[in-house]
């Protein structure tokens, strides 16, 4: 693998599977400084053949042939846990109260051309004057599809509570009438909740009990404070089994003289939790579905604190989602999660969602998706990807039909045999054949594509989480610890910054595919736009360098990085020095200096001039930014080049660098010597093991008696993660983002 691309990998996160921006991105005319004439030390040399200077505004256009097509860049990566699979869990209860004072940060650096989005992408001049997100007060309710019929109770000062009754099933009670009376009561004994409160009638019958999350806040406060609720049934549901809505009151807290008693101060923080759960509840009724709320959750959070970074036209599309239906809500959250981009609706089938077609055609009213039933509405690129929906029998069956025949079993050949088909003339009758064999067919429209994508990409701040975190999160498999998340400065100050990061996004996600494809020429058009979008955008010092990442330069830097990689393996060292002097000349307070000067003085070496390498390296050693192993490896540099004649004097570090390490060979009998695949060998207790086991071997029998463990530093930065506990997780503005923040690395 290339050097950088990992690490462009985790930044893409998943693909996107609609770019807004790539025919523009690839059709448009780019500057380019790549293939202007180098001399020897790697600076452009004007087209007039003056003396050497570096170009910054080159404007003459590349020839890609140049280039040799034998790459070796594609790679296997690996399947990573995502929605797809986490959703066939069943989460139809209401999740846990969420956290108080959560908080998302947003905010970036971009270019972009309106003409280039969906909606009209005029910029907002007005940008937000907060993004602090509190997650308990929402306006993101999912729509009732009957009216209730309410009965109003007398309330003073918000001791009354408006809630569900759920757990019908363990109630013999079937028939319900609105108005009647209830009451609460403690269920210590449940031995699934300690905390489970029962709602009992009039009559003494039980009905069923709160939902778990306002039984867990509220049973603390009946136990201690001795409280008594009241209240009465405000709506009947069509089906018994469903949640009956309530609403009670503590005639205690209503008393004279209640608020001035000395436990009032402990009681009301206690009873606010209470109604902050309460109302959340209200906006997520138990019917919904966890991966819905989850959903909801997102989509409310960032349109409250991000709001500035979004059209009217947009945030009045995303604000319609949770007035869709609930099957409408719930289809579409389940294709969105999948590959796609194209779904039949044959294959659409789901428990929580009652009638696929109508949610669709809802889906399809509202824009949300778009969907294909009649074979005029069929271009090449559509064609293509329906195709891809039928199986070898199918396409076996089709080209028979239209008197093709193919020995080959592989659905790609077939697919290819099939498109050619259709480009030969038969088009109307070809598609036709083939809608009837997929029937409906429908796919997440490209404005709630690109929308939902930066949704994702604003609560998460990164490309690697997206809906399956909230579900390990709810399964218990990952757990955050506590934190406070306080906004210092936004992370995206104005929407021109994030359409910009976006579209570098963009470029690099370009890049990763044409890698995939093995197609130099797009590769090189991926570094000519990245190098240019640098060229006058270098990141301002003064900048917080965590968020540095969320910039379209810094985005922009791994794509040029990647591309100094893949001049490297094509040996072309004068086009890899002058991208790796672009990156030192643009980025002066950047921890990646050390790397790129490493790099520059390797390939100044590669391309015969050691004087000029020895030189870059002694002024890396000047750069503060330049630390740790980089520098270590710019000494080593210096004194192997710095001799006589070039240099007399020998440096000061040299008793430093030249320090040798004892070193203890094992022997060992391998059994594979593969470049790329782990090395096993046989232990002396004649398994097979790794290396690691083999040392460990070594020094408990002959090396000393040690007994060890390979643990790769986790014991020791445990260790320091507990001891360092709190000053990790204290109160900092600006260190945590997100209530799912990850570990970010540059």
């Amino acid at each position: 693998m290339l050097t950088g691309r990992e690490s462009l990998l985790r930044l893409i996160g998943k693909r996107r599977r609609f770019l807004p921006n790539r025919h523009l991105l690839l059709s448009a005319h780019t500057p380019n400084s790549l293939n202007l004439e180098f001399n020897d030390y790697g600076n452009l040399v004007s087209l007039a053949g003056d003396d050497c200077r570096l170009s910054e505004d080159p404007t003459s256009s590349d020839d890609p042939s140049k280039f040799s097509d034998d790459l070796s860049l594609s790679t296997r990566k690996k399947r990573r846990l995502t929605q797809t699979t986490l959703l066939q869990s069943s989460f139809l209860s209401v999740p846990k109260q969420l956290e108080d004072g959560l908080v998302i940060c947003t905010q970036q650096k971009s270019i972009l051309d309106s003409e280039t989005s969906e909606f009209s992408l005029v910029q907002r001049s007005e940008p937000s004057e907060s993004i602090c997100c509190k997650v308990e007060d929402g306006s993101c309710s999912p729509s009732r599809e009957e009216s209730l019929k309410t009965v109003t109770l007398d309330e003073d000062n918000g001791e009354a509570i408006e809630t569900f009754i759920v757990g019908r099933k363990f109630s013999d009670v079937q028939d319900l009438e609105i108005g009647g009376d209830i009451f609460l009561l403690r269920h210590p004994e449940n031995v699934k909740d300690r905390n489970a409160i029962k709602v009992i009638s009039g009559d003494s019958e039980m009905l069923g009990y709160l939902p778990k999350d306002i039984s867990q806040c509220l049973s603390p406060l009946i136990d201690d404070y001795d409280l008594k609720f009241e209240g009465t049934i405000t709506s009947v549901p069509k089906k018994s089994s469903e949640a009956v809505l309530i609403k009670v009151v503590c005639h205690k807290m209503r008393s004279d003289g209640w608020k001035e008693c000395e436990l009032y101060g402990d009681f009301k923080p206690l009873w606010e939790k209470v109604l902050q759960v309460v109302e959340h509840q209200m906006q997520f009724p138990p019917k919904t579905t966890r991966y819905q709320l989850n959903f909801n959750v997102l989509l409310q959070e960032v349109l409250r604190s991000c709001s500035h970074l979004f059209t009217a036209d947009e945030k009045a599309f995303l604000e319609s989602f949770p007035t869709l239906s609930e099957d409408s809500q719930r289809l579409f959250i389940r294709l969105y999660t999948r590959k796609g981009p194209w779904f039949r609706l044959s294959n659409i089938s789901y428990p929580e969602v009652t009638d696929s077609l109508q949610a669709l055609k809802d889906l399809t009213v509202r824009g949300f998706m778009s969907s294909v039933k009649d074979a005029n509405e069929l271009d090449n690129q559509k064609m293509k990807e329906i195709t891809e929906l039928l199986n070898v029998t199918e396409l076996r069956d089709i080209l028979s039909m239209n008197k093709v025949f193919s020995r080959t079993s592989r659905k790609r050949d077939l697919i290819n045999s099939l498109c050619s088909c259709y480009n030969d003339g038969t088009r109307i009758n070809l598609a036709t054949v083939i809608l009837e064999r997929t029937g409906l067919c429908a796919k997440i429209s490209s404005t709630a594509e690109s929308l939902i994508w930066r949704v994702e990409r604003l609560f998460f701040l990164n490309g690697e989480q997206d809906l399956s975190s909230f579900v390990l999160l709810d399964l218990g498999i990952i757990k955050y610890p506590t934190y406070k998340c306080i906004d210092s400065e936004q992370i995206f100050s104005n929407r021109t910054k994030l359409l910009a990061y976006e579209e570098a996004i963009e470029v690099a996600q370009l890049m990763d595919e044409s890698l995939d494809n093995e197609d130099p020429q797009t590769v090189l058009k991926c570094i000519i736009i990245a190098e240019t979008r640098i060229s006058s955008s270098s990141l301002d010092s003064a900048h917080a360098a965590a968020f540095n990442r969320f910039t379209a330069p810094w985005v922009n830097s791994k794509v040029v990085l990647l591309g100094v990689s893949f001049f490297e393996n094509q040996k072309r060292y004068n086009r890899a020095v002058y991208l790796l002097r672009r990156l030192l000349s643009c980025f002066n307070c950047d921890g990646r200096r050390g790397y790129w000067t490493v790099r520059l003085s390797t390939d100044l070496e590669h391309m015969g001039r050691p004087n000029e390498s020895l030189t870059v390296a002694e002024q890396g050693l000047l750069d503060p930014w330049v630390r740790a192993g980089s520098r270590v490896a710019l000494q080593r540099r210096i004194l192997r080049l710095a001799k006589p004649p070039r240099r007399w004097k020998t440096p000061t570090f040299s008793n430093l660098v030249d320090n040798k390490i004892p070193e203890v060979t094992i022997q060992g009998r391998s059994l594979n010597c593969e470049v790329g695949i782990k090395n096993r060998f046989y232990g002396e207790d004649g398994e097979q093991c790794g290396v690691e086991q083999l040392a460990l071997q070594y020094y408990s029998g002959e090396g000393g008696g040690w007994q060890g463990i390979h643990t790769e530093s986790s014991i020791w930065l445990t260790i320091f993660g507990l001891l360092m506990w709190d000053i990790l997780f204290s109160d900092v503005p600006g260190v945590f983002q997100t209530r799912f923040q990850v570990n970010e690395t540059q």
